[in-house]
């Protein structure tokens, strides 16, 4: 099948690019938002293919993929020449992202769209958007196993946060001292530099460096699902995890130590930073649990399904 969709979660693609579609992938020059083309810092097979925007309009898809609403909103219909997607193409909308506001005001920019099918990257964010007739399921995230490589020798808690400062109380990025109270914390992630932390790390330095520490802390309050807390699982590294959004789906009771309740958390990282047993332990058990539910041949099976029942309809 051949589908027409953006670049614009690299991880997240990596992963589809896995499958047997054809991914056909607006490119312009400046490769910005409107077209990136084909990753820069990730591996992507030959089946990921970039179309310029003439190319596009002439280009034969079974299926267009919409991210944002700009595509929603007419960039969709303008790249394929005039072809309105859920009309003339079979259209899906894939929704990475939690609501945001007021719990009654969460209606989804495709909501009452019978000619679309809405995919959500998390049963909670399926829960908490409002979609009306708009045909709805869910693809829970997939990713390549990156191998189990837990050594844990160093004492530390690490964090993977994205722009902490500007994203402070969404990020949980104000709980980080209260963890180091208890323990050593060394954070990672895009833009962390201001507060100590290691930025510009490839994939697999960071899973090099993660996979050193003794437990892996997720103190997100609002998000889909952390990509890298199922990394840190796949690693094998123990968690510790603030219970909100899916993270109570993505860490069940015996694969890590989730609770909404700050003093409980710091405590569990402490001791797992002191326990290297227990913490290796933990860590297998998160691992497994990982394997079975964020495995790269379940996440492409349910998109094959997805895209086989959109495509029928």
């Amino acid at each position: 099948m051949r589908v027409f969709i953006w670049h614009v979660h690299g991880s997240y693609m990596t992963a589809l690019a896995q499958g047997d579609h054809e991914l056909v992938v607006p490119v312009v020059p400046d490769r910005g938002p409107e077209g990136r083309g084909r990753a820069r810092t990730w591996e992507w097979p030959d089946n990921v293919v970039e179309v310029t925007r003439d190319e596009a309009a002439s280009v034969d898809v079974d299926v267009v993929v919409m991210q944002r609403p700009a595509e929603l909103d007419g960039l969709a219909e303008e790249w394929l020449g005039g072809r309105r997607p859920g009309g003339d193409i079979p259209g899906i909308y894939l929704e990475h992202n939690a609501p945001q506001g007021e719990i009654n005001d969460m209606r989804h920019p495709v909501i009452d769209r019978e000619d679309l099918t809405l995919v959500h990257v998390t049963h909670f964010n399926r829960l908490f958007w409002e979609a009306g007739a708009t045909p709805t399921t869910v693809v829970e995230h997939g990713i390549i196993d990156p191998g189990y490589s837990y050594i844990g020798d160093l004492a530390a808690s690490a964090m993977v946060i994205n722009e902490p400062v500007r994203r402070r109380r969404v990020t949980g990025t104000d709980l980080i001292e209260r963890f180091e109270e208890k323990a050593p914390v060394d954070l990672f992630g895009m833009k962390t530099a201001e507060l100590g932390g290691i930025g510009n790390l490839g994939q697999n330095e960071l899973h090099k460096k993660l996979a050193r520490r003794r437990v892996y802390v997720h103190p997100f309050r609002w998000t889909s699902v952390g990509l890298a807390l199922i990394e840190a699982m796949h690693l094998g590294m123990p968690v510790v995890a603030v219970a909100a959004t899916e993270a109570v789906e993505a860490v069940p009771p015996g694969a890590g130590i989730i609770s909404t309740d700050i003093d409980v958390l710091t405590r569990a990282a402490a001791d797992l930073v002191a326990d290297p047993e227990e913490a290796a332990r933990l860590g297998k058990a998160g691992r497994a649990h990982a394997l079975e539910r964020f495995g790269l041949g379940r996440f492409l099976a349910s998109w094959d399904k997805v895209l086989g029942e959109v495509v029928a309809r």
